[in-house]
């Protein structure tokens, strides 16, 4: 089953320090603008076994409009990752469309 959380609850969970964002685009792109707290996790070398796991935080996936979140999800949950199954639907282009910060 796929979650989604909104761009409030996303940032409520970074601030509360309760999600772990995955931004599954590429170097260049993460590098040229991401959400803060983000850490860039590929999709282009996207393995289920290497995700992450931090206690108390839950895995949210974005990238630039939310299609490559879905296969992500979907990559994780073939290589047994049931954990892995929420994403921020909007994205980076609904997080800059709302003039929320940056990092580079």
């Amino acid at each position: 089953m796929v979650e989604t959380v909104t761009r409030d609850e996303l940032k409520q969970g970074l601030a509360e320090g309760k999600i772990l964002l995955l931004d599954v685009r590429e170097p260049d792109e993460f590098a040229a603008g991401h959400i803060p707290g983000a850490v860039n996790f590929p999709l282009s070398r996207f393995e289920p076994q290497n995700l992450p796991r931090e206690a108390g935080k839950r895995i949210v996936f974005s990238c630039r409009s939310g299609q490559r979140t879905q296969r992500a999800m979907e990559m994780a949950r073939l290589g047994g990752r049931s954990d892995a199954n929420t994403h921020y639907a909007g994205s980076m282009n609904d997080w800059l469309a709302a003039g929320e910060p940056v990092e580079k």
